[in-house]
């Protein structure tokens, strides 16, 4: 037997394992499942090359409690180790015997899936257990080892007589760690970090109904039998190329990832790229309408197949955190627990890829089915409007596939909708105007008008359509955004013909004074407008600038404006030719006058959904009093 200290700088090393190394303990059973899987994934390639003269055989890696005991087994079918080999691996904290096996084999291992990239990983035992032991034997013709340690400096090794190639990890539980012992515990971390290792995984047993023969007789009794229970998927549809898949494969992976989640995604686009980085994925639009508090955290990462996190900020550009699905890359640096992201180039290069293949499948999916893509835009439109505000390399591509829809069901490019407006939407400046509605029920009487008058409305709903709409003016100088309710369209139009005014300028000044004594000022200023007779008498506007620096601040471009919390401000504009006009102006009763002015402005604030409280009671009153 042998006796030996383990080779370490600090002496309380265990504590610091326990304590420190590692941001959640339940990841030790990740790291010793993944150093089983380098294990045979070593002994593969070695097979594969000629090098062990072993049968490989269909491994596997075996999980087994024993409750009684205080025990948990990790057994694997690997290569195992020799006594030399666990001295060097195991005593020598933070050698990496995968990165010595890939620098060894570099150029044949290269597409091996060797996951292991820290040598503290079988350490995250000590998190858990009093005490480990491992008992494992070599596929080269060597004596088995029995490896002894309760988590002080201290260990043994001793022959054993284990007589399979191998390994076997025992993890004696501590006091404070009894969940690890529980079937139901085991089999969540083993979903969550281990669904998808590249190594058949089992844990324990389930019953399976043999299929019934074809010459069976009327009485026969279906046989049940017990079978490994393989709790992952060893070949996920990531690992596979596009063209071994079809849409149906796309989806049934996309439940096998989010069981809970029955919608079906929108269209899934695959990552596959080996230079000069390695990364695959697949990455899922689901539907998403326009709430901007949908969950994110939805793309999970790994590295050869093992789960790291959820949290994939820096990675994927964050308007695409709102999708969902998978990426894996050996190639994205982590620190000791793979768990967190630290600063690299290599991960920007990556961020860039991710941007650029999806704008590609956009334009793609725009290019072959335009119909299909328009039907879905109002699922994808909030993530590719975010885009275009925080993706500048994304910004540039999405012209050829962002899509700008009008309150009759009509879909233009950005480009389409230029030359669409070319001929009657240009103010006195030479500008296009662009005129939009953000809620076609509420601003009905505005769009209404503008169809009148043969104007195309767009319909913009998202909650930062005003910062995009922003972005598009800055960067279109001869194109400008107005809200159908907003500074009256007649104003920025640029008309043939111009109505004109019943009233002279002189009975025009004298309907301004009165009206301004009793409109309430400053929230409204009145506005004399000639419009056509059939017009409504009063209609509320909002200055485009300070209605869109108000939705700005309230969607998060407060801080950025210096706006605060924005006063209301509209626009009463009154049409000088509607018989109302002329009657405010004739009447010689003040209070008469008062109650138009005030019945006219209520109804105007009703429309647009600005009467309520006091005064909407107040309205109410005085209409009734007014049919009696």
């Amino acid at each position: 037997m042998t006796t030996g200290k383990i080779n370490v700088s600090v002496e309380n090393i265990f504590p610091l394992i326990k304590k420190f190394l590692y941001s959640d303990h339940e990841i030790f059973l990740r790291e010793l499942v993944s150093n089983g899987t380098d294990a045979t994934l070593k002994l593969k390639h070695l097979t594969s090359i000629g090098e062990a003269k072993v049968e490989y055989g269909n491994p596997m890696i075996e999980i087994k409690i024993d409750k009684d005991a205080k025990k948990l087994h990790i057994i694997d079918q690997g290569l195992g180790m020799t006594a030399d080999e666990v001295e060097k691996y195991i005593n020598q904290v933070a050698f990496s015997g995968a990165e010595e096996f890939l620098d060894k084999y570099k150029d044949s291992a290269k597409d091996s899936g060797i996951i292991g990239h820290f040598g503290l990983g079988f350490y995250s035992a000590f998190m858990v257990a009093e005490k480990v032991e491992i008992i494992t034997k070599s596929y080269k013709d060597e004596p088995a080892a029995h490896w002894i340690c309760d988590g002080s400096p201290e260990f043994t090794i001793e022959p054993a007589d284990k007589t399979s190639r191998g390994t076997e990890i025992i993890l004696h539980i501590a006091e404070d760690s009894l969940e690890f012992l529980e079937e139901g515990r085991i089999k969540t971390l083993l979903n969550k970090y281990n669904k998808f290792m590249p190594i058949p995984i089992k844990f324990g047993t389930k019953k399976e109904t043999l299929p019934k023969p074809e010459d069976a007789p009327e009485d026969y009794k279906a046989e049940t039998i017990e079978v490994d229970n393989i709790i992952n998927n060893p070949t996920p549809a990531w690992t596979k190329q596009p063209t071994e898949l079809s849409d149906e494969d796309y989806k049934n992976f996309y439940h096998e990832l989010y069981p809970m989640q029955f919608e079906e995604p929108l269209f899934n686009i695959h990552l596959n790229v080996d230079y000069p980085f390695n990364l695959t994925g697949i990455l899922y639009f689901p539907k998403l309408g326009s709430d901007m508090q949908i969950q994110k955290d939805k793309i999970q990462l790994y590295q050869n197949q093992v789960y790291v996190t959820d949290n994939v900020e820096g990675i994927v550009p964050e308007f695409l955190t709102m999708l969902k699905g998978v990426i894996d890359s050996p190639d994205i640096p982590l620190n000791v627990s793979r768990s967190y992201l630290q600063a690299d180039g290599a991960v920007k290069k990556i961020s860039n890829y991710i941007t650029r293949k999806v704008a590609d499948k956009l334009k793609s999916l725009f290019t072959e089915n335009r119909e299909d893509f328009e039907k879905k835009w109002n699922d994808i439109k909030i993530v590719l409007e975010y885009g275009m505000l925080s993706e500048d390399k994304f910004y540039e591509k999405a012209g050829a596939f962002v899509l700008y829809p009008t309150v009759d069901g009509k879909y233009f490019t950005l480009d389409e909708l230029k030359e669409n407006l070319k001929a009657n939407q240009t103010d006195k400046n030479g500008k296009l105007v662009v005129l939009y509605a953000g809620n076609k029920d509420a601003q009905h009487a505005y769009i209404e008008i503008a169809r009148e008058k043969g104007y195309e409305v767009l319909l913009l709903d998202s909650p930062i359509i005003s910062h995009l709409i922003q972005k598009l003016e800055a960067d279109n100088e001869n194109l400008t955004f107005t809200r159908v309710d907003g500074d009256h369209i007649d104003n920025l139009i640029k008309k043939e013909e111009t109505t004109i005014s019943k009233l002279s300028e002189e009975e025009q000044t004298n309907l301004k004074t009165v009206l301004e004594g009793i409109v309430p000022a400053p929230s409204y200023t009145v506005q004399l407008e000639a419009l056509d007779s059939n017009a409504a008498p009063f209609i509320i506007t909002q200055p485009e600038f300070m209605r869109r620096m108000k939705e700005m601040s309230q969607s998060g471009g407060g801080g950025m404006f210096g706006m605060g919390n924005m006063p209301d401000m509209y626009n009463l504009v009154v049409n000088t030719n509607s018989e109302l006009a002329t009657n405010i102006l004739n009447s010689k009763d003040k209070s008469v006058q008062e109650n138009l002015v005030k019945q006219a402005l209520d109804l105007a604030k009703l429309s647009q959904n600005l009467l309520k409280g006091e005064e909407l009671t107040a309205f109410v009153k005085r209409s009734f009093e007014l049919i009696k």
